[in-house]
């Protein structure tokens, strides 16, 4: 039986009927969020890996069917959304089917492999009237919100220096997955967990690269693992970032100098510095953080509910690809 939900005026509808293709890591943080949420149940799932594709069906919606096939899913299954959360090299045509059912579509990071696949997707997006949002979830999320927020506001003054620095246990759990293949993500770290890095960095800035220095280091992997990048933004204000993907222990921090203060967003927390002073911003408990209930799972169906717009809509993983490859390029 399923369950149901209300608008805005109280009047009973049905929940968003998604089908989940990709039933790994992501697959599973989505099948777990979309379960919670009365707005939503999940029909259907895919993955080549059977048994990982029953685990979901068992532990989030014993009613949905488990397909062979994505090719079966697409002829068989009745619904209203798709999650994509399989390899890069997948996205593109799988999100076109999933279009050309009607279907909404939310998709994981990164959006493609190349660019004109991600050229063709925005393309795609644009021209259809169903919805189509990328799983950027540090746009979700209040802390960065805010800090947009008070970038645009103008009252901290223009931006004269962007610093971000990451890093993760990330090389010592891809060992014999596809996240370790450079022919599926030849980016290694910094296009993986990395994207959600870079991708911020425009959301909140607005700032274009105009000059890119980079040095990265496999480290006995098959992908790039280490990154170091200097460059220089819109408005000569200089960025340095720097990708860890070997550390011990998860560590990201944003610090973004303006004339007036620096905003710094260290352990999920804002701060505002002043006066060689930090001074933290209270935020909304719960909204923020990868356990946050503000995700990308919660803000498509508030986008498909009406209740939000869109905001990572396809066309902000271009230039989260195009300063990618810049850092990647081989020097001269």
């Amino acid at each position: 039986m399923r369950r149901r939900s209300r608008d805005r005026e109280g009047l009973t509808l049905s929940p968003f009927r998604f089908v989940i293709i990709g039933c790994g890591r992501m697959g599973l943080a989505h099948s777990r969020r979309l379960a919670e949420d009365e707005r939503s149940s999940i029909v259907a799932f895919f993955d080549p890996d059977q048994a990982a594709a029953q685990q979901l069906r068992a532990s989030f919606a014993p009613d949905a069917r488990v397909y062979a096939t994505l090719k079966e899913l697409l002829a068989s299954t009745d619904a209203d959304a798709a999650v994509i959360a399989t390899p890069t090299t997948s996205h593109c045509e799988q999100i076109h089917e999933a279009a050309e059912r009607g279907w909404h579509v939310l998709s994981e990071k990164p959006l493609a492999d190349t660019r004109e696949k991600i050229v063709d997707l925005i393309t795609l997006a644009e021209a259809r009237d169903n919805h189509f949002m990328l799983g950027y979830q540090r746009r979700f999320w209040s802390v960065y919100r805010r800090l947009r927020d008070e970038i645009r506001s103008g009252r901290h003054g223009r931006i004269t220096a962007v610093t971000s620095v990451n890093a993760e246990r990330w090389q010592q759990t891809i060992k014999d997955t596809w996240r370790d293949d450079p022919s599926i993500n030849d980016a290694g770290f910094l296009g993986d967990a990395g994207s959600h890095k870079i991708d911020v960095l425009f959301y909140v800035t607005g700032l274009q690269p105009v000059e890119v220095f980079a040095i990265s280091d496999t480290c006995g992997s098959r992908v790039p693992i280490l990154s170091s990048v200097t460059a220089r933004l819109a408005g000569d204000v200089p960025l340095t970032m720097t990708f860890n993907g070997r550390a011990n222990s998860f560590h990201e921090e944003l610090i973004i100098h303006c004339e007036a203060s620096d905003l710094v967003v260290r352990d999920q927390r804002l701060w505002i510095g002043r006066d060689n002073q930090l001074k933290q911003i209270e935020l909304p408990e719960n909204e923020t953080g990868p356990e946050s209930s503000c995700n990308p799972v919660t803000g498509f169906l508030d986008l498909l509910s009406g209740a939000a717009d869109n905001p990572a809509p396809f066309d902000c993983a271009l230039p989260v690809f195009d300063l990618t490859q810049l850092i990647l390029r081989p020097r001269d």
